[in-house]
């Protein structure tokens, strides 16, 4: 039997049906089949159908060509295709039976002028953006990012300080969107934050949650708190950094709350804004998503008096000595004079205090070859060189007999500090210029000032006989006591070390 489809057109109350075959060999004009394609409501049970209507229209246009036909030009063309795959100007409804979907026909009409739209996609020049906006006020910086990619940028909002860049958004009279990762550990008074921010903003945050089921494997396998003991990578990595790679797949660009003041060794030179290093966009591939980060060479007391300034409202945690805050069994209040991320993953040492969601700061630090310092070169098992650091006339270098005499000590004829470190390790090279200006400082005290290089074979040991968890960890032998009392704080400049060191004199 002849399979037949039905056409009807509603055109000022008159009804034109059409047999399949009738339809194929329709002799209108091709003006005409445009005039009844932009003012008609098509009623189609066979999908086929449309290919014929497209095809007769094919064909008459060719036809046609050498007479009275006029081209339609590109406009109309995309218009007409893009109104078919949309269903806004020529709805499509199905009469009597549903009709499985032509993927040819969705990929015909969803590809028309991709071509013409990729080849207007500029490559920005963001190291030339990044000196433009290096003085610029983060009100600036972020009126440029929402402008350049509209409803394609969201702010990435952790419920602490960073309301600061919701403030600032709020202020360029700019649309905006923000989302949070729900880690399902957070604190209440965060909750209870979100809540506040969305009413006092009028805004919908759009929260983005970890994947049931890998949540469930990691419980169930490890606990609820195997984090303290063998790092919180593994949690956050399924908590946090999963659920941002699937958020930022449908942005172009986010904004985020980084500052070069905010952890030691890890974000010092983070740009204003940048090719993100580690995740991708929408348009998918490496260098498809940017990231803004337009408070970065601000300081957290210029954002706290900000903050003050505009009455913006704040995460209770902060009136409770939390500076820092993300996950409630990860976060706890700092003491005065702590550095604010010594309150996140306090277990673990400053090089370690990155979840991951900006581990493009941490750069590869084993096999680095050069720290600038114009030390001398080493060779590690005759494979690798690498350069060692505190190389000064006052800093001992003490071997592994040495710190173990030193360490079995009970009665010192002078007090000690010691670091120990990895010469590759950027959170040591980092400190370097302080340590050695300690030692020059310490001279002639009657306290030695010494290191010992605890990576490799070492390491084992260091981790047993001398508290080392990560680099650099120093240690202070007091001149009546045979155990060392280990530095408890991240900040690594000179006063700070001083103070430590003073404290046991």
């Amino acid at each position: 039997m002849q399979e037949t489809w039905m056409f009807s057109a509603q055109n000022n109350h008159e009804t034109y049906p059409f047999s399949g075959k009738q339809a194929s060999s329709l002799n209108k004009s091709s003006e005409n089949a445009m005039h009844y394609a932009s003012r008609c409501e098509y009623h189609i049970t066979d999908l086929d159908g449309w290919l014929a209507i497209w095809f007769s229209l094919f064909l008459h246009a060719l036809a046609s060509r050498t007479s009275s036909f006029q081209p339609l030009n590109r406009v109309s063309v995309q218009s007409v295709v893009g109104n078919i795959h949309r269903q806004q100007k020529w709805p499509v409804k199905m009469v009597s039976a549903e009709v499985k979907r032509s993927d040819s026909v969705v990929t015909l009409a969803s590809t028309v002028g991709t071509s013409e739209v990729n080849d207007k996609r500029e490559t920005e020049d963001y190291e030339k953006m990044v000196k433009e906006l290096e003085n610029a006020s983060p009100l600036r910086i972020i009126d440029k990012a929402l402008e350049k990619f509209g409803n394609d940028i969201a702010i990435a909002f952790s419920g602490a300080e960073d309301v600061a860049l919701i403030e600032y958004a709020r202020l360029t009279g700019r649309p905006f969107r923000v989302f949070s990762l729900d880690t399902g550990r957070l604190n209440l008074e965060t909750y209870q934050f979100f809540d506040t921010v969305e009413k006092c903003y009028g805004i919908h945050i759009e929260y983005t949650f970890p994947d049931a089921i890998e949540v469930q494997e990691l419980v169930r396998s490890k606990g609820l708190f195997s984090f303290y003991e063998d790092g919180h990578q593994e949690c956050c990595r399924v908590r946090k950094v999963l659920p941002l790679k699937k958020a930022l797949t449908g942005l172009r660009a986010w904004i985020t709350g980084q500052r070069k003041d905010q952890s030691p060794g890890t974000r010092a030179d983070i740009p204003v804004v940048q090719v993100d290093p580690s995740f991708e966009g929408a348009d998918g591939g490496i260098g498809s998503l940017v990231k803004w980060n337009p408070v970065a060479n601000i300081q957290g007391r210029d954002i706290w008096n900000f903050l003050r300034a505009m009455d913006v409202p704040i995460n209770a945690l902060h009136l409770r000595g939390y500076v820092s805050i993300g996950c409630e069994p990860c976060t706890r209040a700092v003491l005065p004079g702590q550095h604010e991320r010594e309150g996140r993953w306090w277990w673990e040492d400053g090089r370690a205090k990155e979840c991951g969601l900006h581990k493009g700061n941490i750069k590869q630090e084993e096999g680095s070859l050069v720290n600038g310092n114009g030390n001398s070169a080493m060779h590690i098992n005759g494979t690798a060189t690498v350069y060692d650091i505190f190389c000064r006339e006052n800093v001992i270098s003490l071997s592994r007999s040495g710190i173990e005499n030193l360490a079995k000590l009970k009665n010192r004829s002078e007090p000690w500090v010691v670091v120990l470190y990895a010469s590759w390790c950027r959170v040591c090279q980092a400190m370097e210029g302080s340590y050695v200006e300690l030692a020059d400082t310490l001279g002639g005290s009657g306290v030695k000032v010494g290191k010992f290089r605890a990576d490799g074979d070492q390491r084992a040991f260091a981790e047993k006989e001398l508290q080392l968890v990560s680099f650099p960890t120093i240690l202070f032998f007091p001149k009546h006591s045979s155990r060392p009392v280990k530095y408890p704080s991240e900040k690594g400049d000179v006063d700070s070390l001083m103070a430590f060191v003073n404290a046991f004199r």
